[in-house]
């Protein structure tokens, strides 16, 4: 049988001529790789090299196995660097599910110093579930879960990446654009514009509104944050929002943003048996770098 080592000998006699330049490129000596290739020739039945002055041709039956060295050593060589990165954790596809609309912006970053980092991982991104994205997660249709909302689940690792604020958005010459501090009553009111989430995942309403005995108003559900934030503008209603988005709103748009006292953490889960994987390390580094920098308070309310 043809060994990977019979192929970097006739490969090694191919380029470099003579045998003492092919034993140098194969860190053996010269009667090693004499003993070798005598012996590999008695297996294949025939000779592979023949001497011409001081220079080695091969013979049809060594050009073959060059012909074969070259065909296959790179398909080798390329197995055994990925199988070094899988090892190593730089190698797989992440499947990573996503319950947090207003975190696009800042998960296209992550996506993209992460892409930058480990070429060799492949990145899809989930958001539409045909249950639940920690079901997805449980069921192993998806790799990780950025999610504000944790569930306790045996089996489930969270990792947090940092800590934010919910601000309500309002177009600056709404009504309650100058009021001291927002109530829950006074937003009651209001249409509020949101992303279409579940209305039991709402804080603003089981963390706002509820505890006060308000219902939820008017309420109106947009995919699109570019249009949500155009509407609160033109005064067709108001948005709760993570205060690092609102920010960047404020600043685009002259919207004025008030407290809600809502305290949230944005996490990464994943099952416990990939918590050691490489790639998935690295994920959670790069998340929690950004993260903690990009929703930094900017603007006091």
């Amino acid at each position: 049988m043809i060994e990977h080592s019979h192929l970097r000998i006739i490969q090694a006699l191919d380029e470099q001529g003579t045998l003492t330049g092919a034993a140098g490129q194969l860190c053996l000596s010269q009667s090693a790789l004499s003993h070798q290739i005598r012996h590999l020739e008695q297996r294949l039945g025939a000779p592979l090299w023949r001497r011409r002055g001081r220079r080695l041709q091969l013979t049809a039956a060594g050009e073959l196995l060059l012909r074969a060295a070259r065909q296959v050593l790179p398909v080798l060589t390329q197995a055994e660097r990925m199988l070094k990165v899988c090892a190593e954790g730089r190698l797989g596809v992440l499947r990573v599910g996503v319950e947090c609309y207003p975190c696009y912006r800042w998960l296209t970053r992550v996506v993209g110093d992460f892409l930058r980092d480990l070429p060799d991982v492949d990145i899809d991104i989930v958001q539409d579930f045909p249950f639940s994205g920690m079901r997805g997660l449980c069921d192993q249709h998806i790799d990780v879960l950025i999610t504000p909302d944790p569930e306790d689940r045996s089996g489930i690792h969270y990792e947090s990446l940092a800590a934010y604020r919910l601000v309500v958005l309002l177009a600056p010459d709404h009504p309650l654009a100058g009021v001291d501090k927002l109530q829950p009553a006074q937003l009651s009111k209001e249409t509020l514009l949101s992303f279409p989430v579940p209305l039991e995942r709402l804080d603003i309403v089981a963390r706002f509104l509820a505890p006060a005995g308000c219902p939820l108003g008017e309420r109106k559900t947009i995919a699109s944050l570019e249009i949500m934030l155009q509407m609160v503008s033109l005064r067709r209603g108001v948005c709760v929002l993570p205060e690092w988005l609102a920010d960047e709103a404020i600043a685009e748009l002259g919207l004025v943003k008030k407290a809600t006292g809502i305290d949230k953490q944005l996490l990464l889960a994943m099952r416990d048996e990939d918590r050691e994987i490489g790639y998935m390390r690295r994920f959670v580094e790069t998340g929690r770098n950004l993260a903690q920098r990009y929703f930094r308070t900017s603007r006091p309310l």
